[in-house]
């Protein structure tokens, strides 16, 4: 059994024990620096949703992957450049990071018919962490107004708890934001927090070392 397989029988699990219905559950598999033969032999063994932290990466490896595999689906997980958004909203399907206004008022001026095929989570700082990009969390209703105003959709919240503390307290304060404000979809989860973050509502769980393993 590969090791995508063995991951893939224990993520079930985890989604079973919480009483979730895997239909509604996103894995993303987190291919950043991962060649493009080691994607692929995730891809042949059916799995179609990816995860990317930097714009140069996904510039180089997935024009030649979607052009052959055009049901893949990339995710934008890392921290965004102002400058570099056009390339990361053109290029990826999904964007989690979305962190402040500025991101907004470009999105505002690009082609609205390219960004009704997108979808954009708002990454919200938890832990109120000054080195951790973010909306801060007094500040989080605030800035879904904003995305309102701007006729930005927010599709769905995004957070990385903090190292030091528990997982749960962050993912319940998410599921709470997300409840209040009638958004759907919660990016939150990684290899070692998944099943916690199911508990709580994630519908959009990014692993990477599970899946591919430690990188050289």
């Amino acid at each position: 059994m590969s090791r995508y397989q063995e991951f893939l029988k224990s993520f079930e699990k985890s989604v079973l024990e919480s009483k979730r219905n895997i239909e509604e559950i996103e894995l993303i598999a987190v291919s950043k620096r991962q060649s493009i033969e080691n994607i692929l032999s995730i891809i042949n063994e059916g799995h179609l949703c990816f995860g990317e932290n930097q714009i140069q990466e996904v510039l180089k490896k997935w024009p030649e992957i979607k052009g052959d595999h055009p049901k893949v689906k990339t995710h934008f997980i890392g921290t965004i450049q102002s400058k570099k958004l056009v390339d990361i909203t053109q290029s990826c399907d999904v964007v989690h990071t979305i962190d402040r206004e500025k991101l907004l008022q470009i999105l505002s001026k690009m082609d609205q018919k390219l960004l009704v095929e997108k979808s954009f989570f708002i990454q919200i700082n938890t832990g109120n962490e000054l080195q951790k990009s973010g909306i801060k969390l007094d500040y989080a209703e605030e800035f879904l107004e904003l995305c309102k105003n701007h006729d930005i959709k927010a599709d769905g919240l995004m957070c990385i708890p903090p190292e030091n503390e528990s997982p749960a307290k962050h993912f319940e304060i998410m599921q709470s934001l997300a409840r209040n404000n009638h958004i759907k979809n919660l990016s939150m989860g990684m290899s070692n927090d998944f099943d916690i973050a199911l508990q709580y509502g994630s519908t959009h769980i990014r692993v990477g070392t599970a899946i591919f393993g430690k990188r050289d």
